[in-house]
């Protein structure tokens, strides 16, 4: 008996230390009954870093955690809209502006959380020179990552893009001296198609989630200290009128702090950037 009067105090004094290390951080507690936040990720690394620090944070508040895993990059945001889940956290800010629009949808950023560069990838070829006139290169069909894979050539040389105010899409191809065959593929299918194509600029997430490092194996690799790097940041997203909720506010104060930067840096070093670190 004495034992388990010594446990349950050991486990209360455990869960007031927990609630206060909650608190230090600024995580708010659950307001009523309405005590579970479900949050949508894609697998890697969005998902990886929730378990790996997040969740911890928000259930030493008193929230209890559901994560709706994804695939693709379309019913993340379907479902924030429809109020089936309460965030969602695997996109950039261009890519939300273009789906809100395109959708009609009504969901909006409330924290930069991390920036994954996208690369060019071909296990073929030593460096980007060496990609053959004609080549195959695969690249995202959706706007926004279509605008960056063609960006990131034409930075690297392999095309030059005529200036646009909006995204670019292959009718912006001013110039292609080595012929390039473009590959238009939703973004979640081209690293299933890599042996199809010469290769493949990928997006950070499916990159890593294929065992690719980003930082290493890619060709080329977005600059993190661009002018442009900013648009690119990942995102925690709500939808409009959430801005302000307890839930928002937990996962805000949960995911903006030094743990969830270092998880990143030691866990994808240079493949998985830290918002705050962009430009340093």
């Amino acid at each position: 008996m004495k034992i388990r009067h010594l446990f349950a105090a050991a486990l209360a004094a455990l869960l007031v230390l927990t609630s206060f290390a909650a608190l230090a951080e600024g995580i708010p507690a659950p307001e009523g009954d309405d005590k579970k936040i479900t949050i949508g990720a894609t697998a890697v690394p969005h998902e990886e870093i929730i378990e790996g620090v997040v969740r911890a944070k928000l259930e030493a508040a008193g929230w209890e955690v559901e994560v709706v895993p994804f695939a693709d990059y379309v019913l993340p945001n379907s479902s924030l809209e429809d109020g089936e889940i309460d965030a969602n956290y695997f996109q950039t800010l261009r890519y939300l502006q273009e789906q809100n629009e395109s959708h009609g949808w009504h969901l909006v950023e409330v924290l930069g959380i991390h920036l994954e560069p996208m690369g060019l990838y071909g296990s073929a070829y030593a460096s980007i020179d060496e990609i053959p006139d004609g080549a195959s290169i695969a690249i995202p069909n959706d706007g926004s990552n279509e605008s960056r894979a063609l960006k990131l050539l034409a930075d690297n040389g392999l095309i030059t893009l005529a200036q646009t105010e909006d995204l670019y899409d292959l009718s912006h191809v001013a110039e292609n001296p080595k012929n390039i065959q473009f590959v238009e593929l939703a973004a979640e299918q081209i690293t299933h198609s890599l042996a199809d194509v010469e290769a493949a600029v990928i997006n950070g997430n499916y990159a890593l989630q294929a065992g690719l490092n980003p930082a290493e194996d890619a060709l080329v690799i977005e600059a993190a200290d661009s002018d442009e790097s900013y648009k690119y940041i990942n995102y925690l997203v709500v939808k409009a009128g959430n801005e302000e909720s307890p839930k928002t506010l937990a996962l805000i104060a949960a995911f903006d702090n030094q743990d969830v930067a270092d998880f990143i840096n030691a866990t994808y070093p240079g493949s998985v950037i830290p918002s705050a670190e962009l430009g340093k």
